[in-house]
């Protein structure tokens, strides 16, 4: 099959998700390198919360973030590779996703907003991959 162009929106789209996947990055950087005495001034439910979540929880949320990224940039140079990067930050962010909403006590101790970003990561993760996808198969990302 040759290699056709993308349509016009793709790279404004692609920019946005790679954007998009920076402040994941920012958002993991400050959830990792949060000091214990910063989590102490927390009210107690939150440092609770944060004190209580397993080490698992931010594998998978690397995985979505970085993944994420990459997948993103990959989608920016129109390689096929950037769906298995993509596909495994689908699966972090929605492992993540479902422990924080379905495992903690988040929606009590924030309020029902809370289903909001996590409902709107797994959107933008499962529309990436799928973009990727869409691309492959008319052929403007090889």
């Amino acid at each position: 099959m040759s290699k056709t162009s993308p349509p016009s929106w793709f790279k404004v789209i692609v920019i946005l998700a790679i954007l998009w996947n920076l402040m994941g990055i920012i958002n993991f950087y400050f959830q990792i390198t949060i000091t214990p005495d910063q989590i102490s001034k927390l009210p107690e439910a939150e440092e609770s919360l944060i004190n209580s979540t397993p080490f698992w929880t931010y594998i998978a949320f690397a995985m979505g973030v970085f993944g994420g990224t990459i997948g993103s940039i990959g989608l920016l140079m129109q390689k096929a590779w950037s769906r298995w990067l993509l596909l495994l930050s689908l699966i972090g962010v929605f492992v993540q996703m479902n422990y924080w909403l379905f495992f903690t006590n988040a929606v009590e101790v924030y309020g029902t907003n809370t289903y909001i970003m996590p409902t709107v990561v797994i959107l933008v993760a499962y529309l990436l991959f799928s973009l990727c996808n869409r691309g492959i198969k008319k052929g403007y990302i090889t």
